[in-house]
């Protein structure tokens, strides 16, 4: 990512077993030009749904199928040289703080140091009650479990103890290629959102729906309440942006570091198609 030069690009996609392979994927984004892969998680999704889907009523099958987030970025990490390999976000609340530390130590390995970790607690409070998580907690759960993945990737003896995550010292190898730690990118577009990126995150990571003037003024109070705290700048990606040249110029004008085009998921050949047509929306810059 960028922390305030030129913008990058890249996608935003759920990749399941109806769409194109992630190895496929990986290289055509590559062969294209794109700087980064950034990939949806749900373990699964409970038939009955008292949960509202943001985006309307009737929820995608692509959110059931999806797989594994770190299967896949390891399926292209292998096939590609430069792409950054993210997730998109990854869901916390529902996974083991030591585990999870351990996967993307592991895949910062395989890759030579190109994993970008989005995080969040979810909208799916039956998913994750399913994982037994208390939705009541799950904000504050994914405080200490990113703080104490934080002690792990950094310490040889690593120990956290706070309310939900509490461990005596660890072994726990590998640490991560990138020091200190890959970005952690802290999605959200509630009130809270600038909070938590600056309490625990490297990045803050909103979707296109919160509307571009939105988002430019948060930008701008980021920018403010980073220096007030002595920091340098924290980085922006925009996920799910459409291919469209105006809303991705309106986006360079917000200070935005990171388009992540919205990506379908389609089979190999209408997926290629899709990507050429997301690269020409890049084309403003020129």
């Amino acid at each position: 990512m960028t922390t305030g030069g030129q913008m990058e690009f890249g996608v935003a996609t759920f990749v399941t077993d109806e769409g194109i392979a992630p190895a496929r994927l990986g290289e055509a984004l590559e062969e294209r030009g794109f700087e980064s892969l950034f990939v949806a998680e749900h373990t699964h999704i409970p038939v009955r749904r008292e949960s509202p889907w943001p985006e309307g009523d009737e929820l995608p099958r692509k959110y059931y199928r999806t797989f594994d987030p770190f299967v896949t970025l390891t399926a292209a990490a292998v096939v590609t040289e430069r792409l950054r390999l993210g997730t998109g976000i990854l869901l916390l609340v529902e996974r083991d703080p030591i585990t999870t530390a351990k996967e993307i130590a592991s895949l910062d390995h395989v890759s030579a140091g190109r994993v970008a970790v989005g995080i969040g607690a979810g909208w799916n409070l039956e998913e994750m009650r399913n994982h037994g998580t208390d939705p009541k907690i799950r904000m504050t759960l994914l405080r200490e479990r990113v703080q104490a993945m934080k002690e792990i990737w950094t310490k040889d003896q690593a120990e956290y103890h706070e309310t939900f995550v509490n461990f005596d010292p660890i072994f726990c190898w590998p640490k991560p290629v990138q020091r200190p730690h890959p970005p952690i990118l802290v999605g959200g577009n509630g009130p809270k959102a600038l909070d938590r990126a600056l309490e625990y995150g490297d990045g803050w990571m909103p979707t296109y729906g919160l509307g571009t003037e939105e988002i430019a003024r948060r930008i701008a109070e980021l920018e403010r309440r980073a220096a007030e705290a002595g920091r340098g700048r924290v980085p922006v990606s925009v996920y799910a942006v459409p291919g469209d040249r105006e809303a991705v110029a309106r986006l360079a004008d917000a200070g935005v570091d990171q388009v992540l085009f919205d990506l379908p998921t389609l089979p190999a050949e209408e997926t290629y198609q899709t990507l050429d047509e997301l690269a020409a929306a890049r084309s403003f810059t020129a």
